[in-house]
C-alpha cells in the first residue's frame, strides 16, 4: 500500500531545508508495531511541512510474518519506495529482519537502529536436541557495530518491561529514532499521543523518553567492551549451571489462553489448566527451543536457557 501526503505547514515549523528526500526504512514482523511507527513518522514529517510518501507491505496478523514500511520525506518526493543502498535510517524491530534489509542502508552515512529481540520462525528450529543451533541469522551485535559506524542495538523490550508495559517496545525504538532525525522532541510526543490508546499515553511517552535517553547516552566503545565481557561471563555460567538446564517462566496475568504455545510446542511440554492458563506439565522434556516464547502474542512466556548466548 502506498500513501502520498502533501505538506501541510504547521505553525512555527522551520523552513524546508532538506536538499533531497530523506529515507527511513522500518522493518520487523507482524504484531510488533511497524505500521504504527511509520504512521507516527509520516504524520510528524507532514506536520513539519514536508511532502511525505509512505509505502508498506503487511505481514500476517499474528507474529511471524515479515512487515516493512518505507517512509520518504522532503521538499519534493517522487517515488514511494527507497532504492537499495539509499536508506538514511534503517530501524529494525527484529534482529533478523534488520540483517535482511541491511543492503538498503546508505553506505558510510546511514544509521542502523535495532532491537535485539529475536523472533525465530518455527521452520528455523530443525534440530530438537537440547542446545541445538537454529537456522537463525548468525550476525552478532559486535559484528554489525564493527561494520556499520552509526549502529545502535538496544534491548527495547527489556526497557519497556521495566516500565511495566512490554508492548511499548516500539515506542522505545521511536525514542531512539528521534535522535537520528532533527525534529523537536515535543512534536514527536504530540504525534505519538494521537496514535496510542488514551489509557496508555503516559507510559508510551515514558517509553519514548527512555529510548531517547538510551540513544543519547550510548557509548560505542563501552558497549563493545560490555558485549565481550557479557559473552565471557555467560560462557562461564553455562559450564557451571549445565547445558541441559532450562526454565520456562509464565506470567499468568498476561496469558489470555490463546493456546498457541501449547499447539506449537515440539515436545508437548505445555498444557492449558482448568483456568485456561498455560502451565508447564513436563519440564524434563523441555529442550529450551524458545518457540513458545517467540510465538506468544502477549509476551507471557520467558525461557531461561544458560546455553543461549546473547547477540
Amino acid at each position: 500500500m502506498t500513501t502520498a501526503v502533501k505538506p501541510v505547514k504547521a505553525p512555527n515549523t522551520p523552513p524546508l531545508t532538506i536538499p533531497r528526500p530523506h529515507n527511513v526504512l522500518i522493518v520487523g514482523v507482524g504484531g510488533q508495531g511497524v505500521i504504527m511507527i511509520s504512521k507516527v513518522l509520516a504524520t510528524l514529517c507532514q506536520e513539519q511541512g514536508f511532502e511525505v510518501k509512505q509505502s508498506e507491505v503487511h505481514g500476517m496478523a499474528k507474529r511471524g510474518g515479515a512487515v516493512f514500511s518505507h517512509v520518504r520525506f522532503g521538499e519534493i518526493v517522487h517515488s514511494p519506495t527507497i532504492p537499495e543502498g539509499e536508506a538514511d535510517v534503517l530501524l529494525a524491530l527484529e534482529w533478523a529482519e534488520g540483517m535482511r534489509w541491511m543492503p538498503y542502508l546508505r553506505q558510510q552515512s546511514g544509521t542502523f537502529i535495532a532491537d535485539t529481540q529475536r523472533i525465530v520462525p518455527p521452520f528455523a528450529c530443525r534440530n530438537r536436541t537440547r542446545g541445538a543451533r537454529t537456522g537463525y541469522v548468525g550476525e552478532t551485535i559486535q559484528t554489525v557495530m564493527e561494520q556499520v559506524e552509526n549502529s545502535f542495538a538496544l534491548d527495547a523490550m527489556g526497557i519497556a518491561k521495566q516500565l511495566g508495559v512490554v508492548k511499548a517496545a516500539n515506542t522505545v525504538l521511536l525514542g531512539a529514532l528521534s535522535t537520528a532525525l532533527d525534529f523537536p522532541t515535543e512534536a514527536w510526543k504530540s504525534v505519538i499521543s494521537k496514535f496510542v490508546p488514551p489509557q496508555t499515553t503516559k507510559v508510551n511517552l515514558l517509553a519514548f523518553d527512555a529510548g531517547r535517553e538510551w540513544a543519547l547516552g550510548f557509548d560505542r566503545e563501552s558497549e563493545l567492551r560490555n558485549i565481550k565481557d557479557t559473552r565471557s561471563l555467560h560462557q562461564e555460567s553455562t559450564v557451571e549451571a549445565g547445558a541441559d538446564y532450562s526454565r520456562v517462566e509464565i506470567t499468568e496475568e498476561w496469558c489470555k489462553g490463546c493456546d498457541i504455545c501449547v499447539k506449537f510446542c515440539p515436545e508437548r511440554c505445555l498444557i492449558m489448566n482448568e483456568k485456561l492458563i498455560v502451565e508447564m506439565a513436563e519440564p524434563e522434556l523441555c529442550t529450551g527451543c524458545r518457540m513458545c516464547e517467540w510465538l506468544c502474542p502477549d509476551f507471557a512466556i520467558t525461557v531461561h536457557t544458560p546455553n543461549h548466548v546473547p547477540l
